[in-house]
């Protein structure tokens, strides 16, 4: 029998990386990555080495290791993910920190297309004093987030399936977020590394990947408190293009947030009438 050890370098030269190695047995055995360092020189059981040899196969054939494992770590949440959402990615967290910053003492906010609810649920972690509500128009995908809710004991969200804004007919928030489709529909990276896995109507929206967010822009002011925010997540190359959008559909004090690699990622305006 082999020991872990040498378990986990052959499996790191097959995928390249040893921490997904690392991720891929600890989740074959149900142990956690510490667990290595003191069983360095144990062996693994035959079927636990057959459930890696799987996970390493399909991790090896490209899918992801989120879709594999069934869960990502987003904020401090721990989520469940399938292949009916995206994957929570950490540049997503910019949006969460500026939409806590802007959401009043027991406000009201939406997160749309919600997916596995890692929007919606970390801001209700951060403000347990905040009415939260999440809209996909995935039932498979709404699924996921309430499970994720009830597992996270996160009460105050609720949930609501439809396109975007429309099922939330007469409802006003003091804040919407939502990091939408904004791929380019000929983009060749849909078709390359972990995007081939992911749902492709959470990805892309039209010739310049920016249908969605202008879907959302104009519709939103509907549903926004005078003073409240629009906040949309984008691509690093889009700010210029979405503030004009915020500009056009009439939001003031439009801006854009850059992440932790200085690259745009996340516009905003406040709701003026």
């Amino acid at each position: 029998m082999t020991d872990i050890r040498t378990i986990l370098r052959e499996a790191a030269e097959i995928l390249g990386e040893r921490l997904e190695a690392e991720l891929l047995l600890a989740h074959a055995l149900g142990v956690d990555r510490a667990w290595f360092f003191a069983h360095a020189d144990d062996t693994a059981d035959a079927e636990g080495m057959a459930r890696f040899d799987a996970l390493v196969r399909r991790r090896a054939a490209g899918e992801p290791i989120a879709y594999i494992t069934g869960h990502r770590d987003f904020w401090s949440l721990s989520l469940e993910v399938t292949p009916a959402t995206l994957i929570p990615r950490p540049e997503t967290e910019l949006l969460v920190e500026l939409a806590v910053a802007r959401l009043p003492q027991g406000g009201r906010v939406v997160d749309l297309g919600t997916g596995s609810g890692a929007i919606a649920l970390a801001i209700a972690k951060e403000r347990p004093d905040a009415d939260v509500t999440a809209v996909d128009a995935s039932e498979a995908a709404l699924a996921v987030a309430s499970r994720n809710a009830v597992a996270l004991g996160l009460q105050r969200v609720t949930f609501a399936h439809g396109d975007w804004l429309a099922p939330l007919e007469g409802r006003r928030f003091d804040l919407i977020v939502s990091n939408p489709p904004y791929i380019e529909s000929d983009d060749p990276h849909l078709a390359q590394g972990d995007l081939r896995f992911e749902p492709a109507t959470a990805l892309a929206s039209g010739a310049d990947g920016l249908d969605d967010i202008r879907r959302i822009a104009a519709a939103a002011g509907a549903h926004l408190e005078p003073g409240g925010w629009l906040l949309l997540e984008h691509g690093w190359q889009q700010g210029e293009a979405v503030r004009a959008v915020l500009v056009a559909m009439g939001f003031a004090d439009v801006f854009t947030a850059t992440d932790l690699e200085d690259r745009d990622r996340v516009s905003g305006g406040r709701f003026a009438n």
